[in-house]
């Protein structure tokens, strides 16, 4: 006996799941508090307070590529940032910051809580190594997790998000035009080879 192939097994594979399917806000917090008390200092916590970013935000993230796939974007102003470093850095900070001490310390910070996000998706998973400039642009905003906080008065934007479109839905069987032209039910090759 034969069967014919619908595509409803590829369609069902091609489901790719959203990040708030995987993760609840709370996680996302849980994360980034638990890396900022390790990196930048016991005394040192996210406060889940929203605070409006500043104009000109600088954000540090790596991209998580598995069955789910997407970014770790962490956000804040640049001052926070330089702060951030001076905390992560201690006493081996140098008197002048420069630009590439501010992109390594947020970097490492990014790599960090991306590192336990991607822990905390199912695997296997691989993730970037991190990168600082302007935050990725959000692709799904159905594939977003978002968490705002204050870290030292200052706001800081945790973002999860997804970095694929999302896909087509699946064509219902009668937009098939396989099977609204009864001529293609049985469809051959020149050669009589069925398709």
């Amino acid at each position: 006996m034969t069967s014919t192939d619908t595509g409803e097994r590829r369609r069902a594979a091609d489901t790719r799941p959203v990040i708030t399917d995987l993760l609840v806000a709370s996680t996302v917090e849980s994360i980034a508090g638990e890396a900022w008390v390790a990196l930048v200092g016991e005394d040192e916590v996210l406060v889940p307070i929203p605070g409006d970013l500043p104009v000109d935000p600088v954000s540090a993230w790596v991209d998580v590529v598995g069955p789910w796939t997407g970014s770790v974007v962490l956000t804040t102003g640049r001052d926070t940032a330089a702060d951030l470093t001076r905390a992560l850095l201690g006493p081996a900070v140098p008197e002048e910051l420069e630009d590439e001490d501010v992109a390594d310390a947020f970097g490492e910070i990014a790599n960090v809580v991306g590192g336990n996000v991607k822990a905390a998706l199912p695997g296997p998973s691989a993730l970037s190594l991190p990168d600082v400039g302007a935050a990725p642009a959000v692709r799904n905003p159905a594939d977003v997790c978002r968490i705002d906080v204050l870290w030292r008065g200052q706001p800081v934007a945790i973002s999860v998000q997804g970095a694929l479109p999302a896909l087509p839905l699946p064509h219902p069987p009668h937009e098939n035009p396989m099977h609204e032209n009864p001529m293609h039910e049985n469809p051959t090759h020149e050669n009589g080879a069925s398709l």
